[in-house]
């Protein structure tokens, strides 16, 4: 038996994979993933499923009003469904004696740091005890701002969270093409460096027939968890023994290779989205500091010149640069009445040391 290339893998299960063109629920296609996932876990890998799905499961067993707002329709057709998937996994799962267990989650749960560990610290309480995350957006409460993009973006999360070894998310295409996907023409990308902002001209904003996210959605979100450190895979989630075959690295999609480890904390801010209390704009010089390869470098009151928001030590501040482009984010180190006193002057604290920054490269 080869040795696994990898340890912990988080899979997502987009929503086109788990149903069928009607939107009901493909059983046969939740139990085919389900085997491949419980012969990882006989191979000593640590697995956590990001799962779409719940609506398309409420929709085969419960007639929704038509009368109903969409918004409300989806939060009846989730609240029902998540029972009915969760069921299923249960039962598939039993079959080869493995316990699964069901984690919700919104924004909220990754914008506030002491949500973020208390959620970390479960799911890798529940590896260390061979079950079998089953992950889902809360959608019966999750409207609006509370809302992620899509469940791709829960999985960047929650890779980036559990610090897993690669990230592969599951649609019903082979991976990111250079033309549309239904082009016999279109060519399929095997590789993508996660710095290649080129690459998104290529990829078409379409959406899936029942997911809110596309391939723009997967692309950005594949490219932001490769930088910061996970080897991310798009792949077909219909084809034979897919999981499997990632395994052995003898698969069809597209690779995102990564080129970045980050400390916990700035894996948390880079994809927690964390609402600022504050901006900072900075001048040129700072700017380029922040980005240097040769030296790390933490903010200093000298290159700030405008302070904006009523923030306090340890609150999230956003930093722009001197034409009010968005540069990345960071802890403050010291509240805005001391940031304004300090503003320009050498010899100063740092208002955000480089442990506590995250800048978009």
């Amino acid at each position: 038996m080869t040795t696994p290339s990898f340890k912990r893998i988080v899979v997502k299960i987009g929503t086109n994979v788990l149903t069928q063109a009607s939107g009901l629920l493909d059983i046969t296609s939740v139990s085919h993933l389900v085997d491949q996932i419980a012969a990882l876990k006989q191979q000593g890998i640590e697995v956590l499923v990001v799962t779409s799905g719940a609506v398309g499961a409420g929709r085969s067993v419960f007639p929704v009003s038509s009368h109903l707002s969409k918004v409300v329709r989806r939060q009846v057709l989730a609240s029902i469904g998540q029972v009915r998937l969760m069921q299923l996994y249960m039962q598939l799962f039993g079959n080869y004696n493995l316990f699964c267990a069901q984690v919700l989650a919104t924004k909220e749960d990754f914008r506030d740091r002491q949500h973020y560990l208390n959620m970390q610290n479960c799911l890798l309480a529940l590896l260390r005890d061979n079950v079998v995350p089953i992950i889902n957006e809360n959608d019966v409460i999750a409207v609006s701002e509370l809302m992620f993009t899509d469940n791709d973006e829960l999985a960047g999360m929650i890779a980036s969270m559990i610090s897993a070894d690669v990230l592969t998310i599951l649609s019903t295409v082979d991976g990111v093409f250079d033309g549309s996907p239904d082009d016999p023409s279109s060519m399929l990308i095997p590789v993508i460096d996660p710095n290649d902002e080129e690459i998104k001209r290529v990829v078409l904003p379409s959406k899936s027939s029942f997911g809110r996210g596309g391939m723009s959605t997967k692309l950005r979100i594949a490219q932001k968890c490769a930088a910061t450190g996970t080897k991310t895979i798009i792949a077909n989630g219909k084809r034979p023994s897919i999981l499997l075959n990632i395994l052995k690295n003898n698969y069809v999609g597209t690779t995102f290779l990564p080129n970045a480890t980050l400390s916990n904390v700035k894996k948390w801010m880079a994809y927690a989205q964390t609402e600022h209390r504050g901006i900072i704009t900075i001048n040129q010089g700072a700017a380029e500091a922040l980005f240097s390869k040769q030296q790390i470098a933490s903010l200093l009151p000298i290159g700030i010149t405008h302070v904006e928001g009523d923030f306090e030590k340890g609150d999230i501040i956003r930093i722009v640069g001197p034409t009010g482009n968005y540069l990345g984010i960071g802890v403050a180190q010291y509240d805005f009445q001391t940031t304004l006193e300090w503003m320009g002057q050498k010899d100063k604290k740092p208002l955000v040391h480089y442990d506590y920054l995250y800048v978009e490269e």
